[in-house]
């Protein structure tokens, strides 16, 4: 008699959360199904005081798009579609990363850091980062079809004029897509420099907080502050972080990691790399948008992505990560 078996296929997958730039209006009425979401949003409104439910459904792009709303509601998002996928009986993921903002939302769904401290933490995040730069003193760029090392040149030509003011780069994104940031009027330099070297595309954001640079210091030395007064426990699910693209366990550290985040670029493509090398399959991005999956797929297209873009994403989703 002949044998059979069964082949076991086992998928290593990842989870991201999306940062600023995600949000949108309207952004979570595909998961009004799920009462977890709206119980998570009704704990973040109570802690900050905030209806962050009606914001998130009906609230105006303005009022999404101001960086004190938006910090906490992207983190209240990505926890909350977290949770949905845990309550519906989604496996935790062997990695987690988040996109600037969306760290914190890592730390939350490793249980390194509290909901609560995390919805407070990133609050001050947002309004210490808004004091740094005087409205219209800073900004931020996207550049397209230049490499890494033409925009660092870019960069550090404009940087070393002499006239006091510096351009960075802040978001390794993808191959050919790199956010700038610094002083708008050298921006704007960096825009015409960009062009004339062969860019595809380069525009201004509409951002006027220049984040992931040196503009940033006034901000950064606030977080470090802050810190000293949050718990952070070491993370149950590893997170690769921005800055450094490892991962860590002890609290002090990643403490000083998230100072450090403000002050320096986000390594997207060096992040989902490394995802390569730790052998995931699938990678989730959880929370509204699909931002991330975009990015990741110009990383390698070999990876394969989920958008967790409302509940019945969610739940393909939780079929398609099964062991099959």
């Amino acid at each position: 008699m002949g044998s059979s078996f069964t082949a076991v296929v086992i998928m290593k997958f990842a989870f991201v959360f999306p940062g600023q730039g995600s949000q949108s209006v309207g952004m979570m009425n595909g998961y009004k199904d799920l009462p977890i979401i709206q119980e998570t949003f009704q704990e973040a409104s109570d802690i900050l005081k905030q209806d962050f439910w009606v914001m998130a459904n009906s609230g105006s792009e303005e009022e999404l798009n101001l960086t004190l709303n938006t910090q906490p509601l992207m983190l209240t998002a990505g926890i909350a579609v977290y949770r949905a996928w845990i309550s519906l009986g989604g496996k935790k993921p062997v990695l987690l990363a988040g996109h600037s903002l969306g760290e914190y939302t890592a730390l939350v769904a490793s249980e390194a850091l509290g909901f609560a401290d995390a919805l407070s933490l990133v609050r001050f995040r947002a309004q210490v980062m808004q004091k740094a730069v005087p409205e219209g003193v800073g900004g931020m760029a996207a550049i397209l079809g230049l490499d890494d090392e033409t925009i660092k040149t870019i960069c550090r030509d404009i940087t070393n004029q002499g006239n006091g003011e510096s351009l960075e780069p802040a978001n390794f994104n993808s191959p050919g897509q790199i956010v700038i940031a610094g002083h708008r009027n050298a921006i704007l330099r960096g825009i015409e420099l960009a062009k004339a070297k062969g860019a595809r595309r380069a525009i201004m954001l509409p951002m006027s907080i220049p984040s992931h640079c040196s503009l940033m210091k006034p901000a950064a030395e606030s977080m470090r502050l802050q810190l000293q007064y949050v718990t952070l426990q070491s993370p149950k699910i590893p997170i690769l972080h921005n800055t450094d693209v490892k991962p860590h366990s002890d609290p002090s550290v990643i403490k000083e990691i998230l100072v450090q985040q403000l002050i320096n670029p986000i390594h997207w493509v060096d992040t989902i790399r490394a995802f390569v090398t730790a052998e995931i399959t699938h990678v989730v991005e959880c929370g509204p948008g699909k931002i991330l999956s975009g990015l990741n797929k110009r990383i390698d297209q070999h990876l394969q992505q989920l958008s967790l873009t409302d509940s019945e994403a969610i739940k393909l989703a939780i079929n398609d990560v099964r062991v099959i």
